[in-house]
């Protein structure tokens, strides 16, 4: 990446009201400091609070050395924190800052915090280097993460690109890029270490050593492998370093669990959860050793399922982030809420069908809301653990019937606390004991309907290869606020009127 020469003039970036850089305490001694007067020991020390988040007051200086157009401050700033955390850092900042801040981020750190950004926020570091450095770059990116970064290049910068880098690196992104995305081929890395069963632990340890670059940059296993390049067993790094060098890996070796090219991510994340595994090898489809995942690259996918699945059961897409435009919020909403609306005009048509008992008694209005919002949030609570079951493989056919019979019983008992309390304050306030028992088994009827939603309509969706989190929620809406008027309503109608 090509750094300026000289210290940039000062920009014209508008000033915001909470981008004004304030007076800095130090974490130490709560002192205040002059912001102007900070060394480079100090913004290490205050740049992150206690939590590891970025401190705004660290925030502001980056902003004000930004106004100021001092480069020289905003390299200092910089050099102070992890890759992770500058990464984070333009996270935090708007679209003209970081045309400010990207091009004093050290180059050196580049290779680091590329895969750590935000989609929109990487294009834009990118858009600023030259062609060389992200050739330069991905080189010494692993395999997974280099294609992942090469991904979001466009087709004429991608040519580019792959013309400067060597033949072994684009034949190792060409090759990542030909897998399906989100299968374990895309997320694997191709470097790993391998060793035929024979090599004695001496062996392996000076082939490490001679290697060099040619090995991951971390890794947890050395694969024993057969003539035919297929993985027999493994050995841990920390058992190779306390034994002999003159014995054998075969006598070493535990067996592996095999991951294929074409495996979805979530189910590698799934046997990696289950299994306690840091790391795996990847074979193809002829059993053959040729790649491997590591735990790292795990914790990033179970994040990204957990944060999709939040997302969806409150009805948002996932590109939602820091730095989406409104445009881009709209989308994400809409759809869900639309199709919200046409199955709401469900609930319309029981109130419209009882409109006469309504007129005729004028409490129903008032109670019916009720017994239908308080069915539903139950109804989310058992759709919440379902989709969290499923996504565990805690919830299968085998439990199916416990798992129902379990949700219907405690909304039998959570409805019944609840309609002797509704039962108690209709009383108070309507003195109408037959009101109170009507509204009392609506409450149970919907909330027995509500548990029968929450757990069945998600499973169906699994069933059907729909994701759970994201089409549920709508339809378990649908069924308490469609039971729940309609059993408040059907009751008064045949107990009061």
């Amino acid at each position: 990446m090509s750094q300026k020469s000289e210290t940039p003039q000062k920009s014209n970036i508008p000033e915001t009201d909470v981008l004004v850089a304030a007076p800095v305490k130090d974490r130490r001694d709560n002192d205040e400091i002059d912001a102007e007067l900070i060394t480079p020991e100090q913004i290490e020390d205050f740049a992150l609070k206690d939590d590891y988040a970025l401190n705004p007051q660290y925030i502001s200086l980056v902003i004000d050395a930004a106004d100021r157009g001092d480069g020289l401050r905003l390299r200092e700033l910089l050099d102070a924190l992890h890759y992770a955390d500058i990464a984070d850092l333009l996270g935090f900042l708007s679209e003209d800052y970081r045309e400010e801040v990207i091009p004093w981020i050290p180059s050196d750190a580049l290779a680091d915090i590329l895969p750590e950004l935000d989609d929109d926020i990487r294009e834009e570091v990118i858009e600023s280097m030259h062609t060389a450095d992200i050739a330069e770059v991905l080189q010494e990116l692993d395999s997974d993460d280099a294609a992942a970064v090469f991904e979001d290049l466009e087709e004429d910068q991608q040519k580019a690109v792959l013309a400067a880098m060597p033949e072994s690196e684009r034949e190792a992104i060409v090759t990542s890029l030909a897998y399906e995305e989100e299968t374990a081929g895309r997320l694997m890395q191709r470097e790993v270490m391998a060793a035929p069963s024979f090599w004695t632990v001496g062996h392996a340890i000076d082939h490490m050593r001679e290697a060099g670059d040619d090995l991951p940059e971390l890794f947890f296993d050395i694969y024993v492998i057969d003539p035919s390049h297929k993985p027999v067993g493994a050995v841990p790094v920390s058992v190779l370093m306390r034994t002999k060098r003159d014995m054998v890996l075969s006598t070493l070796m535990d067996p592996t669990t095999e991951i294929t090219v074409d495996m979805d991510q979530e189910e590698v994340a799934y046997i990696f959860e289950k299994y306690h595994l840091i790391s795996a090898p990847v074979v193809d489809a002829s059993g053959r050793l040729v790649g491997q995942i590591t735990v790292d690259d795990i914790v990033n996918i179970i994040q990204a399922e957990n944060r999709e699945d939040i997302l969806a059961l409150g009805g948002v897409s996932d590109i939602e982030g820091r730095d989406t435009g409104i445009f881009g919020m709209v989308k994400s909403r809409l759809p869900w809420l639309l199709v919200n609306l046409l199955t709401a005009f469900a609930s319309v048509t029981v109130i419209s069908a009882f409109q006469g008992e309504i007129v005729k008694m004028v409490a129903l209005a008032a109670l019916m809301p009720v017994v239908a919002s308080i069915g539903g949030n139950f109804g989310t609570q058992a759709l919440t653990v379902a989709v969290r079951a499923l996504s565990a493989r805690e919830l299968t056919a085998a439990n199916a019937a416990r798992t129902l019979w379990r949700e219907i019983m405690s909304g039998w008992l959570v409805g019944a606390c609840v309609a002797i309390g509704l039962a108690v304050v209709t009383l108070i306030f309507w003195h109408d004991a037959k009101l109170a028992s009507v509204i009392a088994g609506a409450i149970l009827i919907n909330f027995t309907m509500a548990a029968l939603a929450g757990t069945l309509i998600p499973m169906a969706a699994s069933k059907f290869g729909i994701d759970p989190a994201g089409a549920s929620p709508i339809f378990v809406t649908l069924v308490t606020d469609f039971c729940g008027f309609f059993s408040f309503l059907g009751l008064a109608a045949i107990i009061l009127l």
